[in-house]
């Protein structure tokens, strides 16, 4: 078993079904999936909020709550999912959800698959994923999203949007000053990378996999060993 250091970040809509109701069936493959143990080394999880988590953030805002308060709702409720696939790993994962790095270097010591959230106020759970990847020297950063990659631009507002397949730090950084005028989330905003990720990526020099994570075919092929998938790979 090879010796690998594995982030995955999955979203946190892509644990629930279209109708907003939690996907069991998603959540019981993708625990199958991690649990053939391809890879030995540390295995984090950091999971998003999802759209839950923006219902949750747009009523905040509705009662005049802050950018930093709407935080706390999307942190909070990213700790939720984590739980979840907590318990859906059972005894093979860490039973807690780390809030720190320094909590995370201690669940680090147990050997076991360990599941998060978001960190702090003001931080994607894409740049929390990303400074774990830092922290424990992973080979890789896998992001499951709900589109096959980065594209051109948006693929669900436009038809001929094309899947960029292999980016720069460079390219990255052009896309994302393209497509928003405003370079940091809003809290809860859903964008698989914004400035500060960035930021963390290209001082991290970290290599990384942005693909789909509806079916969850490409990524158990990934896991798998399999180069031959579709998604977008990210490197220096």
């Amino acid at each position: 078993m090879k010796d690998r250091n594995t982030v995955i970040k999955i979203g946190g809509s892509l644990l629930f079904t279209e109708d907003k109701e939690l996907n069991k069936e998603k959540i019981q493959n993708f625990c199958r999936i991690l649990k053939k143990k391809k890879y030995s080394g540390y295995h984090v999880i950091v999971c998003g909020g999802g759209e839950i988590a923006r219902e949750y953030i747009n009523i905040v805002r509705y009662f005049q709550g802050n950018e930093a308060l709407c935080d706390t709702f999307g942190i909070d409720l990213s700790r939720i999912n984590a739980k979840l696939l907590i318990s859906a790993f059972q005894d093979i994962a860490y039973p807690l959800v780390p809030k720190s790095i320094e909590e995370l270097s201690t669940a680090l010591l147990f050997g076991k698959i360990i599941i998060m959230g978001g960190l702090q106020p003001g931080q994607s759970t894409t740049s929390v994923a990303l400074e774990v990847a830092e922290f424990i020297t992973a080979e890789e950063l896998v992001v499951l999203t709900d589109v096959e990659g980065i594209y051109d631009k948006d693929p669900k507002k436009f038809n001929d949007a094309k899947l960029l397949k292999h980016l720069t730090y460079a390219d990255l950084q052009e896309i994302i000053l393209n497509l928003h005028d405003d370079k940091q989330a809003a809290a809860g905003e859903y964008r698989i990378f914004d400035a500060v990720s960035l930021q963390i990526l290209k001082r991290s020099k970290l290599h990384i996999r942005v693909m789909s994570g509806k079916d969850l075919k490409e990524f158990e092929k990934y896991w798998n060993g399999d180069e031959n998938i579709t998604c977008t790979t990210i490197t220096e």
